[in-house]
């Protein structure tokens, strides 16, 4: 056994495409054997976003749960969580997609794990003290080794251990194998695939790799790291050397924009220059859909640029006060390139200069849980890291990393997860319904939310077998509306989740550049409950009601309605300009995670603390091109 001055610490910077690679055993056969659909039927319900024991953040937070571990939570299976706690989902999910962190992946598991003796580099020997002192000090590691990436200043000594390359392979390869061993075609779908941790100055760029393949091919390539970069042009360079080595096929996923700082949407290119139409193609052609929820934070939308929409403050608590880090406060110009609502607009005003849409997003929710665990229920939220477990401490404990005091974990939310409308639970027909965005995000709750756009939907079409008409006629979410005649017409269902909350009401939300060349934005309430009693009051709709006892964390369906449904035409179409139409569906009040465990441990809470809130789903847009 050799010493090395890191012993793969982390970060490691293997980026080239490897070959040569023996084929992974334990692989699932082909999924011929599934029998799929002649058209999406049923939508599947997962998670794209999960960190396990391999990621060296998460294991610096005390998770010592394998990808084994949360493959098995994801089908149901009751686990034990890092902290001692028998966990399990009342039910389970459809598909899970890993991302444990390519930058340094496994590797502060491998450094802890190793004789001290081994290690000689004085900062990574006072890391790995600290890691083995206490999960307080362990978490302050892991603080200062993030700062370090953020600042992009990381000793080069450490950024190629002696040995590195050997052990990432290694421990790549046995991740793949689990994870071939748990993918079931038809039942569940395990996919692969990793986060690559883009972060210029703390500011959030972060993106999830998912495969569409199976380990023979993705077994050819090493994740990339993103050692030292500030740009995503290194990823996507990587995934055209993967499709072209192996005729695979991949997809990323950007998250958490609303921690960026205004880098993910910018309007010119990263090096500040007009944003050129190959570069907009390219980045649609690689980031098809966005996470728009998670645990850190909602990405809808927020009240400085939609000061008109009385529900754009979701989840933004804590997290709108600065970048990933809190390196860097966050001031008003940031936030347009921060939101989704606003991405899509701006993706309007790009495509109606160069032709091309960079930002043409589905959306999807995820957790971007530590713990191995994908927990998005209020009522059984594992929180965002094995420190954030449930306990009586968590609601206000510091999420600093021991650096700063202005985030506390009631500011976490407990969301969301990613609904597909596939042909069939496998990974092909899953992935390729997050290429042609047919896909939804909610911030928790399972609500089967379905759009179509069309030219000559009429409300009588809700009477008769509407899904087969919606593909015949129209588009589905995710899809793009040529120039027709009259004006467009949305059908448009919103079910609610069977265990879960009745529905408050179903908005459209329109972006559109008018005649001067501005981007602009509208909130439509299209149906509602109790419609006959709620009239909408100077173009408001009164307030569903609030059912939720604080004192007990319950809440009663005597409001709202089971479901929603109706086909909308757009009273303020103008044929001449570029548009999109996505649907925001909200639930009456329920009890927030926090109001659940102020009743579990007898808490007593500062006022400010949120104890309910309306969660929501929010689908792909639909698009219209003027002729």
């Amino acid at each position: 056994m050799r010493k090395t001055t890191a012993l793969a610490a982390m970060l490691l910077a293997t980026s080239a495409l490897i070959g040569g690679c023996d084929q992974v055993k334990q692989v699932v056969t082909g999924q011929s054997e599934v029998k799929e659909a002649p058209y999406p039927e049923r939508v599947y319900w997962g998670d794209t976003h999960l960190h396990t024991a391999n990621s060296p953040d998460a294991f610096g937070f005390g998770n010592r749960l394998e990808p084994e571990a949360a493959l098995r939570f994801a089908k149901g299976e009751e686990v034990t969580s890092s902290t001692g706690i028998k966990a399990k989902l009342a039910r389970p999910l459809d598909f899970l997609v890993i991302t444990d962190h390519s930058d340094g992946f496994a590797s502060i598991k491998d450094l802890y794990n190793a004789p001290r003796s081994f290690i000689t580099h004085p900062t990574m020997l006072r890391w790995y003290d600290m890691m083995h002192e206490s999960p307080e000090q362990s978490i302050k590691a892991v603080g200062e080794i993030i700062d370090a990436k953020a600042k992009n200043n990381l000793p080069p000594e450490l950024l190629n251990p002696e040995g590195a390359a050997e052990r990432l392979k290694n421990n790549w390869r046995a991740h793949i194998a689990t994870v071939e061993r748990y993918n079931d075609p038809g039942n569940f779908t395990a996919f692969l695939g990793f986060e690559y941790t883009l972060m210029n100055r703390g500011n959030n760029l972060h993106r999830n790799v998912i495969f569409r393949d199976g380990g023979n091919r993705v077994a050819q390539v090493l994740p990339i790291a993103s050692n030292n970069t500030i740009v995503p042009d290194g990823l996507w360079d990587y995934l055209d050397a993967y499709e072209k080595k192996t005729g695979g096929k991949a997809l990323t996923i950007p998250h958490n924009s609303n921690l960026s700082n205004g880098e993910m949407f910018m309007l010119t290119d990263p090096s500040g220059g007009p944003m050129s139409a190959e570069y907009a193609r390219r980045r649609a052609a690689r980031e098809p859909i966005v996470e728009i929820t998670q645990i850190k934070g909602d990405s809808e939308s927020h009240p400085f640029m939609s000061p008109n929409d009385e529900f754009a403050s979701y989840g933004d608590a804590g997290w709108e006060l600065g970048n990933l880090d809190f390196s860097e406060k966050t001031t008003p110009d940031m936030q347009p390139g921060s939101y989704v609502r606003e991405a899509l607009k701006r993706g309007l005003l790009i495509q109606q200069r160069t032709g091309e849409n960079p930002y043409k997003y589905g959306v999807i929710g995820s957790t971007d849980s530590h713990t191995s665990l994908s927990t998005a229920d209020d009522d059984n939220f594992f929180g965002k890291h094995p420190g954030a477990e449930p306990s009586d401490k968590r609601v206000t404990r510091s999420q600093g990393l021991g650096r700063h005091d202005e985030r506390q974990g009631w500011n976490y939310l407990s969301s969301g997860y990613a609904a597909v409308w596939a042909t069939a639970n496998t990974r092909a027909a899953i992935f390729d319904a997050m290429m042609r965005k047919e896909v939804y995000a909610t911030t928790g709750p399972r609500m089967v939310l379905r759009v179509f756009g069309g030219w000559d939907f009429k409300a009588d079409d809700l009477k008769s077998d509407w899904v087969k008409a919606g593909y015949q006629r129209g588009v589905p979410m995710g899809g793009t509306l040529k120039a027709g005649s009259g004006v467009p017409s949305f059908v448009i269902s919103a079910l609610k989740d069977p265990q879960g909350a009745n529905l408050d009401r179903v908005q459209v939300v329109k972006g559109w550049v008018d005649a001067s060349g501005q981007a602009q934005e509208k909130i439509f309430d299209v149906v509602w409950s109790d419609m006959d009693k709620r009239a909408a009051v100077g173009g408001k709709v009164p307030a569903v009601g609030d059912t939720v006892d604080t004192a007990t964390a319950t809440y009663q369906n005597s409001i709202g309605a089971p479901s929603l449904a109706t086909v909308w035409s757009d009273p303020e179409f103008d044929p001449k300009q570029r548009a999109f139409y996505y649907v925001r569906v909200l639930e009456i009040p329920t009890p927030s995670w926090v109001n659940y465990d102020m009743v579990r441990f007898k808490l007593t809470l500062d006022p400010k603390i949120p104890l309910k809130q309306q969660e929501r789903g929010y689908t792909s847009p639909i698009w219209y091109n003027p002729a």
